[in-house]
C-alpha cells in the first residue's frame, strides 16, 4: 500500500487543475490510511482554488486528530495545518475556535515562524475583549524571529528634499489603494521625493500605471529581506511607511533592519505591529483610541489617517428601497468572517424590532450551496427567520446592489473599511459600533469626518437603537440617500488637498523631532 505513490498521482491531477480526478485518489488515501495528514492538506488546497471555504475547513478537520509535534518537520507541517484551520474557522465566524487554534499554533510552533505569527496576530483583530498583554504575548514571540537580524545604526541625512519611501505588497487592485492612492501620488514634489517598495506578486493596470507615474520604483519581491534593506539604505530614505502591518506578504523582516531614519506604519492595517522597528503609527483624533495598545508612537492626524479615492466610476445613488418595497432593508457587504455572535445577536434584535424588515448579507462565501447552507444553519441556531435573511454571492459589480439596501450594518470588533466607504458613497447610511482599539473605530472616524456621528455609537444597545429607530425614519433616508455622496466628497475623508497638508506636516514634524531627540 504506497500512499506516498496514491498522494504523488492526486498532486499531477492537482496541478493540473483535474481537480475531479485527485479527490477521487484523495479519497481513496483517507480510506486506506486515514491517519496520513498530507491527503487531507491538499485536498483543502483544492477546496480552496474551488472557492468552497466550508469544505476546505472539513478537509483540514478530519486531520487534526493526527497531528503531532514529535520532531521538528511534524511540528512545522501540524502548526501550518493548525493555522489555517484557525483562518478558516475565522473565516466561517467561528470566532471562539479560532482563538484556540492560534494560541496552540503560538504555544506550539517551535521556533516560530513569521508567517504564521503573522496570521495570527491578523485575526486577533477580529476577537472581542483582547487586552494590550494579549496582543503582547504574540509581538514577544514576533521578536524571536528577529534576533539575528542586525539593525542599521540610525542615520540621518541632509537632503533638499525628504525621500519617503513606501512598503508593500499592495500596490495593485486592493483596497488599500483606495485609502492612499493620494499618499502615493500626490506629495509636494518641491518638498518631497517618493519611493515606492513593492513586493506584489502579480502586478496589474494598477502597479503599472504606479510604476510610470508615482516616483522612483523598486521591485522587491524577489529579494531577500537583507538584500532590500541593503537597497533602502542606500537610497538615504528619510522615511520608511509601512502599508501593511501584519497582512498577507508583508515585508515587516526588511523594516526590522532599520534601514531608513524615522520607520511608520498604518493605513494598510488595524493595530501596532508591535515591532520596535517602527517609531510612529499613523492614525487620526477619532481613530487612536487607547494607545496602550501601540508600540510605537501616535500620530494623530486632525481629521483623518485616510484619503478615500473611489477606484471606478460610481453610479447615481437610486431611491431607498423602502418607498417601493414598502419595508426596510438592512445590509451588510463585509465578509463573513467578521460577523461575530455577538453582532448576529444584535441584528436578530434589531430584525425583531422593525416588522418586515429584510437582511441582505453579500459575500464569496455565498458563492456555493456549502456555505450558504452553513451559514443558514448558523442564522437558525439564532432565532432567524431564515426567509427574511438574503444571501447573496460575491459579484465584480456588487456596488450597484446597494441600492438593494436602505441602511448599512458595520461589524464589530473588525469593522468596515472600504466597505463602509462604498456604502455611504451609494447613499446608504451606517450605523458603527466603536470600541477602544484603533481598529473598532474606523466608522466612527468616517462618520466624524462627514457629520454622521450620531451613526457612531459605543455600545451594543445603543447599536441596536440607532439601526431601528433610522429604520422608522424614511423622509430621512430620502435625504441621506441624495445627499451622502456629496457630503462625503466635502468631507475631509475625501478632501485630497487637505489631507496632503496635514500629513506633509505630520512628516516634516516627526523627522525633526527624531533628528533633534538623535542629534
Amino acid at each position: 500500500m504506497n500512499v506516498e505513490k496514491f498522494q504523488l498521482e492526486a498532486l499531477e491531477k492537482y496541478k493540473a487543475k483535474n481537480y475531479t480526478a485527485a479527490l477521487k485518489i484523495l479519497a481513496k488515501i483517507h480510506r486506506l490510511k486515514p491517519e496520513y495528514k498530507n491527503s487531507y492538506y491538499l485536498e483543502a488546497q483544492i477546496w480552496n482554488e474551488l472557492g468552497n471555504t466550508v469544505k476546505e475547513y472539513r478537509a483540514l478537520e478530519k486531520a487534526l486528530p493526527f497531528l503531532n509535534f514529535s520532531t521538528p518537520a511534524e511540528r512545522d507541517f501540524s502548526a501550518e495545518i493548525l493555522s489555517h484551520v484557525a483562518s478558516l474557522c475565522f473565516d466561517l465566524s467561528l470566532h471562539e475556535k479560532s482563538k484556540e487554534a492560534f494560541s496552540l499554533v503560538v504555544k506550539l510552533d517551535d521556533p516560530p515562524k513569521v508567517s504564521r505569527l503573522d496570521n495570527a496576530l491578523f485575526h486577533v483583530n477580529s476577537q472581542e475583549n483582547v487586552s494590550p498583554d494579549y496582543f503582547r504575548t504574540f509581538y514577544d514571540r514576533y521578536k524571536k524571529c528577529l534576533v539575528d537580524i542586525k539593525p542599521y545604526p540610525k542615520k540621518f541625512y541632509a537632503h533638499k528634499k525628504i525621500r519617503v519611501g513606501f512598503l508593500s505588497a499592495d500596490f495593485r487592485q486592493h483596497p488599500v489603494i483606495n485609502w492612499s492612492w493620494s499618499l502615493l501620488t500626490g506629495l509636494d514634489k518641491n518638498l518631497f521625493d517618493t519611493y515606492l517598495y513593492s513586493n506584489v506578486k502579480n502586478p496589474d493596470v494598477v502597479t503599472e500605471y504606479l510604476r510610470k507615474t508615482a516616483g522612483t520604483w523598486r521591485d522587491i519581491h524577489a529579494l531577500t529581506d537583507e538584500v532590500a534593506a541593503k537597497l533602502i539604505r542606500d537610497d538615504e530614505i528619510d522615511i520608511l511607511f509601512d502599508l501593511s502591518g501584519h497582512t498577507d506578504h508583508n515585508r515587516l523582516c526588511v523594516a526590522a533592519y532599520r534601514p531608513a531614519s524615522v520607520q511608520i506604519s498604518g493605513v494598510g492595517y488595524m493595530n501596532s505591529t508591535g515591532l520596535e522597528c517602527f517609531d510612529y503609527f499613523l492614525s487620526d483624533i477619532y481613530c487612536a483610541g487607547d494607545e496602550s495598545f501601540f508600540t510605537e508612537k501616535v500620530i494623530r492626524l486632525p481629521h483623518s489617517h485616510v484619503c478615500y479615492e473611489p477606484s471606478i466610476k460610481f453610479e447615481p445613488a437610486n431611491s431607498p428601497p423602502c418607498l417601493k418595497n414598502n419595508f426596510v432593508t438592512f445590509g451588510s457587504f463585509n465578509q463573513f468572517g467578521k460577523v461575530t455572535d455577538s453582532m448576529l445577536s444584535a441584528w436578530k434584535e434589531i430584525l425583531d424590532a422593525v416588522p418586515a424588515s429584510r437582511l441582505i448579507l453579500k459575500h464569496k462565501i455565498f458563492n456555493t450551496n456549502d456555505g450558504k447552507n452553513f451559514v443558514v444553519n448558523k442564522l437558525k441556531k439564532f432565532g432567524f427567520d431564515v426567509a427574511r435573511v438574503e444571501l447573496r454571492p460575491y459579484t465584480a459589480n456588487h456596488l450597484v446592489e446597494y441600492g438593494d439596501v436602505d441602511i448599512a450594518l458595520d461589524t464589530f470588533p473588525y469593522t468596515g473599511g472600504v466597505t463602509t466607504c462604498e456604502a455611504l458613497y451609494m447613499g446608504v447610511p451606517v450605523v458603527s459600533l466603536y470600541g477602544t482599539r484603533h481598529g473598532t473605530r474606523f466608522g466612527l472616524s468616517f462618520l466624524k469626518n462627514i457629520g454622521l456621528d450620531e451613526l457612531a455609537v459605543d455600545s451594543y444597545e445603543k447599536y441596536i437603537e440607532r439601526a431601528v429607530g433610522l429604520a422608522g425614519d424614511w423622509e430621512l433616508l430620502t435625504i441621506l440617500r441624495r445627499n451622502l455622496r456629496t457630503m462625503m466628497r466635502n468631507s475631509p475623508l475625501m478632501d485630497s488637498a487637505n489631507y496632503l497638508r496635514e500629513i506633509q506636516a505630520a512628516f516634516i514634524k516627526i523627522l525633526n523631532d527624531e533628528r533633534n531627540a538623535n542629534a
